[in-house]
């Protein structure tokens, strides 16, 4: 019999067959923690997600070209609800900032608007002396290669700090989003030109949707953020100085079991798990980090 998903409407052919019309079901192991239940600040928006948008991004996220261990992080990193939460729509022009060797985001983000939208994966600078960012830069040039039906209008740009900024063209995108990032800026000191480069990047009224470590609101925020979390308060009041309003915040992504006082930072916890064996299943029974979900707007 075949699956639900292939009754679909003919609009929704190409997110149907990243799916190959399989079952949703995986076997996944049962997850450490929890889905959160999101609160949101209700916020109106031009465009709602509809019962179609929904299926596109069922399929999507059920693909064939999405691995197990890819789908086994989707209970800590809820990508159907915190883009939707950002308001990610098939026609937008979408500007994804350092998505990785493995293109975690991108597998799912630029699928989704490959045949009425854009994106663009603001990478590593490809000048860059660091071995890492040419790894992973060969890594993911090699993965859109792969799948040129998923990854067909890919476009690959440069962000390198704190020179290199030129993401999109100017005034382009109607979303930028970035994963667990910031703090990478805040320790290369090059936050407020990244921010400014994602500024100059979208539209009026453009989006950017940030996800960041939560640092405990009880502590002062080191500005270089060694240990790799960062305040949420100090976030925002960070993208709000650089020409961003806020509209709205989410606990979509939040862990509670978080304390985020770990020996090694973040990185204590998985999928790093920096400790070796050491509390391995201390940390692996916490779960990925707690996040924010923050969402700015370009003012007019």
């Amino acid at each position: 019999m075949p699956s639900a998903l292939c009754r679909l409407t003919p609009l929704l052919l190409a997110a149907l067959l990243l799916a190959g019309c399989e079952p949703a079901e995986r076997d996944v192991p049962e997850p450490a923690v929890e889905t959160m239940v999101p609160t949101v600040v209700p916020v109106e928006e031009d465009r709602l997600v509809t019962d179609e948008i929904e299926a596109r991004m069922a399929a999507i996220l059920a693909g064939v070209h999405r691995s197990e261990a890819h789908r086994a992080r989707d209970r800590y990193r809820n990508p159907a609800a915190t883009l939707a939460f950002f308001g990610l729509q098939p026609d937008m022009t979408v500007v994804e900032i350092w998505p990785g060797a493995q293109g975690w985001y991108t597998e799912i983000i630029a699928p989704f608007v490959n045949e009425e939208g854009q994106y663009y994966a603001a990478h590593f600078d490809p000048d860059s002396e660091r071995e890492f960012a040419q790894r992973a830069l060969a890594a993911f040039r090699e993965k859109l290669a792969s799948a040129p039906e998923l990854y067909g209008n890919a476009r690959m740009t440069a962000l390198g700090c704190p020179d290199v900024l030129d993401i999109a063209p100017e005034g382009s995108a109607d979303l930028v989003v970035a994963f667990r990032s910031l703090h990478n800026w805040m320790g290369a000191e090059c936050a407020e030109a990244v921010l400014g480069a994602i500024h100059t990047a979208l539209r009026p009224g453009g989006v950017f949707g940030l996800v960041g470590h939560r640092g405990r609101a009880d502590e002062p925020q080191d500005p270089r953020a060694p240990r790799g979390y960062v305040r949420q308060d100090y976030a925002i009041e960070l993208v709000e100085a650089a020409g961003f309003e806020l509209v709205a915040t989410s606990e979509i992504n939040a862990n509670p079991r978080d304390t985020a006082d770990h020996p090694r930072g973040v990185w204590t916890l998985p999928p790093m798990l920096a400790l070796g064996e050491e509390d391995r299943e201390r940390y692996v029974e916490i779960g990925e980090s707690d996040r924010f979900t923050l969402k700015f707007r370009r003012s007019e």
